[in-house]
C-alpha cells in the first residue's frame, strides 16, 4: 500500500511542479508587458517550462504496471570471440554508469568471464523507480564497429552482443510456478568470493521445464539465498515472456505501431566514425564517449516517445 501511495504522490507532485513553472512563466510575461522584466528572462523561463512539460510528457509514457519496477539486465556476447566479449564488458560498464547517475542500485548476480578478455555473459539486478520502464527498449542486439585492439593487423571489426531486460517482479505482481515444473542443480561458485563460497555448492541453477528457461545465481553467500534470488529471476523472465506475447499480439492488431523484434539489431556504435545510431528511431549522436560513459537518456527517450513498447 505504501508503494502504491508513493507512486500516486510522485505523479501528483510532478504535475504540481510543472504547473508552478507554467504559472511563473505567465507572471514574468506580465512583468515583461509592463516593462519590468527583460525579454531574456522571459525566454529563459519559457525554456525551463517547456523542458519540464516535455519531461513530464516523456514520463507519462511509463504508465504500465511493470514500468515502475526495477529490472534484471542480461548481456550475452555474440559472434566475434574475444572482441565480442570485450564489447559485452563495455556495455556492462555503460549500463552500470547510467544506473549510478540515476542513483539506482546495481547488484551483480551471475558473471562468466571471457577466455582472454571481457565477459561472455552477465546478469545484474538494477533497483530503482522506473528502472524497467526506462530500459525496456534496450532489448535486442547491439553492434560495435571499431579498429580492434585484439587484431594484430589493426583491422576494422564488427562484433555483436545481445541485451535482455526483464521487469524485477515484486509482491505487487503474482507469477504462479508449479514446483513440479522446476529442475534444480547446485554447483560450486566460480571466481572471487572467499573460501566459503568456493568450497561449498552454494551456486544454484534452475530450469523451468515448460518454457525451457534456465537461470543461474551464485552471488549470494548461501545456497538458500541463491535459491530465493534464482526464483525471483525466473519469475521476472516468465513475466517478461508473457509481456512479449502480449506485445506481439497487440502489434499484429495495430500494424502501424513499431514492433519490438527480439534478436534484431537495434543500435550501432561506430567508434572510428564517431557515431552512435539507433536504427528504430534514427536518433544518433557523435558523442560516442559520453554514450559509453552512460549518457543514454536521449536514446531511451527517443524510443519511448515513439510508442516503442
Amino acid at each position: 500500500m505504501l508503494k502504491t501511495l508513493k507512486s500516486h504522490k510522485n505523479w501528483v507532485e510532478q504535475y504540481r511542479q510543472v504547473n508552478q513553472q507554467v504559472e511563473d512563466l505567465e507572471v514574468i510575461y506580465e512583468f515583461f508587458k509592463e516593462e519590468e522584466a527583460s525579454e531574456e528572462e522571459v525566454d529563459t523561463k519559457y525554456a525551463e517550462a517547456l523542458a519540464a512539460i516535455e519531461d513530464l510528457e516523456f514520463r507519462s509514457t511509463l504508465n504500465k504496471q511493470e514500468d515502475e519496477l526495477g529490472c534484471l539486465l542480461e548481456i550475452n556476447a555474440g559472434a566475434g570471440g574475444t572482441e565480442s566479449c570485450d564489447w559485452s564488458q563495455m556495455l556492462y560498464r555503460m549500463y552500470t554508469m547510467w544506473a549510478d547517475k540515476k542513483g539506482f542500485k546495481v547488484k551483480e548476480l551471475n558473471l562468466q568471464e571471457g577466455d582472454v578478455a571481457g565477459i561472455k555473459s552477465v546478469s545484474v539486478e538494477i533497483n530503482g523507480d522506473f528502472a524497467y520502464g526506462l530500459l525496456k527498449g534496450e532489448n535486442g542486439v547491439h553492434r560495435l564497429v571499431r579498429v580492434s585492439p585484439f587484431n594484430a593487423q589493426g583491422k576494422r571489426m564488427t562484433s555483436f552482443s545481445s541485451v535482455f531486460v526483464h521487469p524485477l517482479v515484486d509482491e505487487r505482481i503474482e507469477v504462479e510456478i508449479n514446483p513440479a515444473d522446476l529442475e534444480w542443480d547446485t554447483f560450486r561458485a566460480s571466481g572471487a568470493g572467499g573460501q566459503h563460497v568456493n568450497k561449498t555448492e552454494s551456486a544454484v541453477r534452475v530450469r523451468h521445464l515448460p518454457s525451457g528457461i534456465v537461470v543461474e545465481c551464485q552471488q549470494e553467500r548461501s545456497q538458500h539465498m541463491n535459491r530465493d534470488k534464482a526464483m525471483q529471476m525466473l519469475k521476472s523472465r516468465l513475466y517478461e515472456q508473457e509481456l512479449e506475447k502480449q506485445r506481439v499480439a497487440k502489434s499484429e492488431i495495430e500494424s502501424t505501431k513499431m514492433k519490438n523484434e527480439w534478436g534484431s539489431q537495434i543500435r550501432s556504435y561506430v567508434l572510428d566514425d564517431r557515431r552512435v545510431k539507433d536504427h528504430r528511431t534514427n536518433h544518433q549522436t557523435s558523442q560516442v564517449d559520453n554514450v559509453l560513459d552512460g549518457d543514454l537518456d536521449d536514446f531511451l527517450k527517443a524510443f519511448l516517445m515513439t510508442g516503442g513498447i
